[in-house]
């Protein structure tokens, strides 16, 4: 005889409701039914949210008379988008990219004001593996691309210096690739961190950004195939800034002439976010600035303007506001 102690399925400990639902032998009752057991939700505004998530879903799902194949359907693609993700890819953001909703919930989450910087979506090939880069030198290693530097200050809204604020970037190679999309990788690549110096300057060397795909070989690719879009992202370079009492601005800067810059696949383009690249060709400034073939390279110069956290509160507490009022307004119906 076994002498395993034995287990027995548990509840998770909540009691039945204290009122009677109705069987669900119609449709409208199981929205009804649903929406009352969401009244119990003990948070307002999480009861908000899911009273909001479960009207809209049942109306879709009535709207387009949604098969019981297209409802399988649509759980294996779920299934499947998890199981493509691993440490050094999600899935799972890349879908929340191309159906605008990164974008979406990060242009309400980050308003701006007073010239600040605006913000772009993360993307999912930001890594926190980026190496230190002392001003100055190169995120990429020889051979990833054409040149560029970059360079530009980090500032107040008042237009001070914001010293030792913490740069975060990243981009692809010449082919289009980020360093995480190879199966080789051995270390970081085409990004790097580095500080801006007393005076708030920045400056590193890069390559020049290209247009390039999201990853298509996975169940968000397959979305896009079936909805007739493009894969394509615009050329651009990813930066997140950081300082002590300031918010935290996650952008990206994209060269103005790309292709695919009004069709953005995850909708990241801003205008304040074009930029200009201009053409430098002397050897000597080349070298000077650490290009170990010299010739000619592109500049990318852009000055950074940070809220301070009491300026973004205050921004977001409008947002708040806005959105408190929605949520008990709603509560009244």
């Amino acid at each position: 005889m076994s002498d395993a102690p034995e287990v027995k399925a548990t509840s998770n400990g909540i009691l039945p409701p204290s009122f009677d639902l109705p069987l669900p032998d119609r449709p409208d009752i199981i929205t009804a039914n649903i929406q009352k057991l969401t009244e119990l939700t003990p948070n307002p505004r999480h009861r908000f949210i899911f009273k909001a998530l479960f009207k809209h879903l049942h109306q879709f799902i009535n709207e387009t008379s949604l098969t019981t194949d297209e409802w399988m359907a649509a759980i294996d693609f779920l299934t499947r988008t998890g199981q493509k993700c691993t440490p050094l890819r999600q899935e799972t953001i890349l879908l929340s990219d191309v159906l605008g909703v990164s974008a979406l919930v990060d242009s309400l989450n980050n308003p701006v004001a007073g010239g600040a910087t605006e913000n772009s979506v993360l993307g999912p090939f930001f890594t926190e593996d980026a190496a230190d880069v002392d001003f100055g030198e190169s995120i990429a290693s020889e051979g990833k691309g054409d040149y560029m530097y970059v360079e530009g200050r980090v500032l107040t809204t008042e237009g001070q210096p914001i010293p030792n604020a913490v740069i975060e970037t990243w981009e692809t190679d010449a082919d289009g690739f980020y360093d995480t999309q190879y199966a080789d990788r051995s270390h970081p690549d085409c990004r790097g961190r580095l500080r801006s110096d007393d005076d708030g300057r920045y400056g590193y060397r890069a390559v020049v950004p290209v247009a390039y795909p999201i990853p298509g070989d996975g169940p968000v690719g397959e979305l896009l195939l079936l909805l007739g879009r493009h894969n394509m992202r615009p050329n651009h370079l990813h930066m997140m800034v950081e300082a002590p009492g300031f918010h935290k601005l996650v952008t990206a800067f994209y060269p103005d002439g790309c292709d695919y810059l009004r069709s953005d696949c995850v909708f990241g383009v801003k205008k304040s976010l074009v930029v200009n690249l201009k053409d430098i060709v002397d050897d000597e400034e080349a070298r000077k600035r650490g290009f170990p073939h010299g010739g000619s390279f592109k500049l990318l110069q852009f000055d950074i303007v940070l809220l301070t956290k009491d300026q973004s509160a205050a921004m977001r507490a409008g947002v708040e506001e806005e959105r408190y009022t929605i949520t008990e307004d709603h509560q009244k119906y």
